[in-house]
């Protein structure tokens, strides 16, 4: 016992603890799993942000078996590894744990480059913990999405050779796959190819990403996988003599089909590839020494020798499709690709630079050739840059069994204009997002596309400036009157400083669960602040499905302060 004088030394207390809890992680093999979930809860708790990420990993469902969540274990680490504001997005233990393995099987895997998103203070502290095949097969057991970077070509030959179990582990757990850019002409980058198929055909992926202008890459990425169409030209590559050699070739590992094709003005510039066109595939040369294009080949080529024959490889089907960097000739290929994409789900597109008026009705004729085919399952779409806001009605007339559309605008107004006309058949759209850049816009335009949309649940508006002589009490009105499902409504940089009424008719209306009113200038011209106050904060006290508001960048403390009693209501 302690004398009565005797004061404990906490200092000693907690470092011999420290040590102890180093100690289970260095010697975890050893101590068991049970001895740990044998300890008090307290110290158990105190012990998890002292182990290595594949420990936590295969603690984590017994602890949630005990009641013991490891949220704030991942999220201390995804806190040192990224923006802390981006550790706000993940919610749950599963998101968080999935962030943190994503990210760092990506840095891993790639070999500890620079450049991949990551702060580098936890992986140099624990290199020694992550750079092992158990980390590996541990996060290739939990990742959802993987990127693709086909310029660092070395890590996917490793998969089709010592690290295959790996690859089969992402085969059956990668629902995403993120693709950049790289130039299939590449004999580097038949592994890519090879890991790609085995992902998207022989795996679960239905979701790809693909973030490049390469458009012989992305002919490639669609051919065969939920589409009926066919380039012609390149199933003459893969179909070549050289490239439908069904004999497997023979060397370590499974060497490559010798066969290939180099484009008459490629040099080799290592895997850095030259800029990608289109017509690129009317220039290939054949060399039966090099590469082969085909699935059915690659996946032959690279089985091991005492591996069990391939077989007949099937064909992936792409749900979800998202092209970052659309150039006009990556459009011109999935125009061609959409009439029948009756697998395709949800479809968006980034362009280098504001799609052009003519863009989008070449592609809305391929979305309408698809809305009228009863196999068509399409119902998400996303678009940007659009040239002006009419161009939203085209794709909505094109594609009237869509439920979710988003898109930017940004007009110039030197460009050319052509006239739409919108229809009045009702639509499906239960969420919608409109995004434009601060330019005078034809609130028309918007307003009947919100009349023709009655089933319409979430709407989010930012920039949005009417013509003049106009007011945005008319955007107010058409939704109070037309949209009676509406659930969500996000309204940002908007001037609603002369829309008060309208505002509060709104909130009569409707049994909104979430208003975002940000930016709006609300007080701006309200003759009697407080007053205007009152009455707003009373309206939103008087709609009890109100869970979620936000009122940023109004500037509404100055009078707010003069009324604490305004946001007393526990809801808000």
């Amino acid at each position: 016992m302690y004398g009565a004088d005797h004061k404990p030394d906490y200092g000693n207390q907690m470092c011999l603890k420290k040590m102890c809890f180093q100690a289970v992680r260095k010697h975890f093999a050893a101590v068991s799993t049970e001895a740990v979930l044998d300890l008090p809860t307290a110290l158990i708790k105190d012990l998890l942000p002292h182990l290595t990420v594949c420990q936590l990993d295969e603690l984590q469902p017994s602890l949630n078996r005990k009641g013991i969540s490891t949220y704030s274990e991942w999220v201390g680490i995804l806190a040192e590894m990224c923006k802390r504001d981006r550790v706000l997005d993940f919610h749950t233990e599963e998101e968080a744990k999935h962030e943190v393995m994503r990210r760092l099987f990506t840095f891993v895997f790639y070999g500890f480059r620079k450049g991949l998103g990551l702060r580098n203070g936890f992986v140099n502290r624990n290199a020694a913990n992550l750079n092992t095949p158990s980390f590996l097969w541990a996060a290739a057991n939990c990742i959802r999405r993987f990127l693709v970077i086909a310029s660092l070509h070395e890590p996917f030959h490793r998969l089709t050779a010592e690290q295959r179990p790996v690859l089969n582990l992402l085969e059956k757990h990668v629902r995403i796959v993120d693709v950049s850019q790289f130039d299939v002409s590449k004999k580097k980058t038949q592994a890519v190819l090879y890991v790609l198929h085995r992902l998207i055909d022989h795996g679960a992926a239905k979701e790809l990403i693909v973030d490049g202008q390469c458009p012989i890459m992305l002919v490639w990425l669609l051919h065969g996988r939920g589409s009926q169409y066919v380039d012609s030209k390149l199933v003459n590559l893969m179909h070549s003599k050289c490239c439908t050699s069904q004999t497997p070739p023979s060397g370590a590992d499974g060497a490559m089909c010798t066969s290939s094709f180099e484009t008459k003005t490629s040099d080799d510039m290592d895997d850095k590839g030259i800029p990608c066109k289109l017509s690129k595939l009317d220039n290939v040369e054949v060399d039966e020494s090099d590469l082969t294009l085909d699935p059915q080949v690659l996946c032959q080529a690279f089985t091991p020798c005492d591996g069990s024959p391939a077989g007949v490889c099937s064909w992936g089907q792409i749900e979800s499709l998202e092209i970052r960097q659309c150039s006009p000739e990556n459009l011109r290929v999935l125009n061609s690709s959409l009439p029948t994409f009756f697998s395709l789900r949800s479809l968006t597109l980034h362009s280098i630079s504001t799609f052009t008026d003519l863009d989008v009705f070449d592609m809305a004729r391929a979305l309408k050739q698809l809305s009228e085919s009863s196999s068509n399952s399409l119902v998400d779409l996303s678009i940007s840059v659009l040239p002006h806001i009419e161009l939203m009605d085209s794709l909505l007339d094109a594609s009237p069994n869509l439920t979710s559309l988003c898109v930017k605008v940004q007009t110039f107004f030197w460009a050319p204009h052509f006239a739409v006309h919108p229809a009045e058949s009702e639509l499906r759209i239960e969420k919608l997002t409109i995004k434009v850049a601060q330019v005078p816009t034809d609130l028309d335009y918007v307003t009947s596309v919100l009349k023709r949309s009655p089933h319409l649940a979430s709407l989010h508006v930012a920039g949005l400036r009417p013509l003049t002589g106009s007011s945005q009490s008319q955007l107010l009105t058409t939704l109070a009157e037309s949209n009676r499902s509406l659930r969500s409504l996000n309204l940002e940089d908007l001037n609603l400083s002369e829309c008060l009424p309208e505002i509060l008719k709104l909130l009569k209306a409707h049994t909104l669960e979430e208003l975002r009113l940000n930016d709006c200038r609300l007080l701006e011209k309200w003759t009697d602040k407080q007053e205007g106050l009152q009455q707003l904060v009373a309206a939103l006290k008087a709609v009890p499905s109100l869970h979620t508001l936000g009122m940023a960048q109004n500037r509404l403390a100055p009078t707010s302060s003069n009324q604490p009693s305004c946001w007393s209501s526990p809801r808000h």
